[in-house]
């Protein structure tokens, strides 16, 4: 198949330690009134002193908002705006998890398009620009920094639902590892194992005929040859650190890499997009109210088995940027350890080796898998086709613990 490739991603990227210090100069640049979306653990602390310090010092006013809620639900969404309109900003951040630089994208979008929130539900359906959004990640896992997604939570709908769209992706994303040395293991082993999923899921993302439509019909266009750069980099970097991290939190030089796998793997996904383990998660996680990183890592070794026939090379390449096999090794082999080698590290840092450990009702399953199948975005992602059964097969053997090779008639 022909190449194709395609990169969306921030004007600007910057990453390293100490470089949240830029932020006055990079704020400047975009405007005079900046408007801070943050959460209660990281809106008294030093950091958001530090960084509201820059701003002022730069000629930045700027305001907070400090009560983001995790999954981002309305009533929070329309708090944050409200807040917002009254200070009239020229420009937004978000500091803190995803869940913070989710709420910022979507604050910025309804202070330039004052429209219904439920109208830009889906893909492409943000009209135009948006505010300019610098985003400055405080975990290492979501990726949101670099995205064009932003993922809420609606009431009136059972699963979370996505806003997708280019205008989305921040103006800047400030990628500083000495803001996730405080991250609490717990918290750091759920988003890294995200991150994981991230890469592992736009690697082996199923490849689209690379028409001249596809960049713009699609969100998500699936594997291509930019996201694999940045894919298989990610992986490299998550995988032989996330433990470490995990238990020793001012490892730097793990921080730091995983803070990198983490920007690359929003690079690679912001693309390429996600597929099965995202499209299970979303129900899962609105039955057990259990995070959104610690449902796909669940997932990842069920679904990257049942994918395994349609993406074996790609699941070779995993192991051997996870550092598992010998050279020489076949390829089949390799493919058997990249799925051993993910379900080792995930249990390694605490994860569930399946849905009834997530507390899944069994009479649940096939909701769940009627679920996922709505989530059109991301199954038409999967590198093997997807139906009602077969997502119901993953969600069986990810309930049971059971890693057999899955088969569908």
């Amino acid at each position: 198949m022909m190449s194709f490739g395609l990169v969306r991603a921030p004007r600007e990227i910057i990453f390293g330690a100490g470089q949240r210090k830029v932020v006055g100069r990079a704020a400047r640049a975009l405007g005079r009134r900046a408007f801070i979306c943050t959460d209660k653990r990281l809106g008294g602390s030093p950091e958001i002193h530090e960084l509201r310090q820059n701003l002022e010092a730069a000629g930045v006013t700027s305001a907070t908002f400090d009560d983001t809620q995790p999954d981002v639900p309305r009533e929070c969404i329309d708090r944050c705006v409200e807040h917002a309109k009254l200070f009239n900003p020229d420009l937004v951040i978000g500091f803190g998890g995803g869940s913070c630089i989710d709420l910022a994208k979507v604050c910025a979008l309804l202070l330039s398009h004052r429209r219904e929130l439920s109208s830009f539900y889906g893909e492409f359906q943000v009209p135009g620009p948006v505010l300019p959004l610098i985003a400055i990640p405080t975990t290492a896992g979501t990726g949101s920094e670099v995205t064009p997604v932003a993922v809420i939570s609606d009431a009136e709908r059972t699963l979370k639902v996505g806003i997708s769209s280019p205008h989305l992706i921040a103006h800047t994303a400030i990628c500083d590892p000495e803001l996730t040395y405080s991250c609490p293991s717990e918290l750091t082993a759920m988003v890294g194992a995200d991150a994981l999923t991230h890469a592992i899921e736009a690697f082996t993302a199923g490849r689209r005929s690379p028409d001249t439509d596809l960049a713009h019909a699609h969100v998500f266009v699936g594997k291509n040859t930019l996201s694999d750069q940045f894919a298989l980099r990610a992986i490299s970097c998550i995988g032989p650190n996330l433990d470490t991290a995990v238990r020793d939190g001012q490892d730097k030089e793990a921080r730091s890499q995983l803070m990198l796998g983490s920007l690359l793997a929003g690079l690679a996904f912001g693309t390429a997009g996600t597929a099965a383990a995202h499209a299970l998660q979303y129900p899962v996680g609105a039955l057990t109210h259990t995070p959104h990183g610690v449902g796909v890592a669940t997932l990842m070794p069920y679904v990257m088995e049942f994918n395994r026939p349609a993406c074996e090379e790609e699941m070779a390449q995993i192991a051997r940027a996870l550092g598992a096999g010998k050279a020489g090794m076949p390829v089949a082999e390799l493919a058997s350890l990249a799925i051993e080698a993910v379900q080792s590290l995930f249990t390694a840092i605490g994860i569930p080796r399946s849905l009834a450990e997530l507390g899944l009702p069994n009479s649940k399953l096939q909701w769940t898998a009627e679920q996922a199948a709505t989530a059109t975005r991301l199954v038409k992602n999967n590198p093997r086709a997807l139906d009602v059964d077969s997502l119901f097969q993953i969600a069986s053997a990810a309930f049971a613990g059971d890693r057999l090779p899955l088969r569908v008639s």
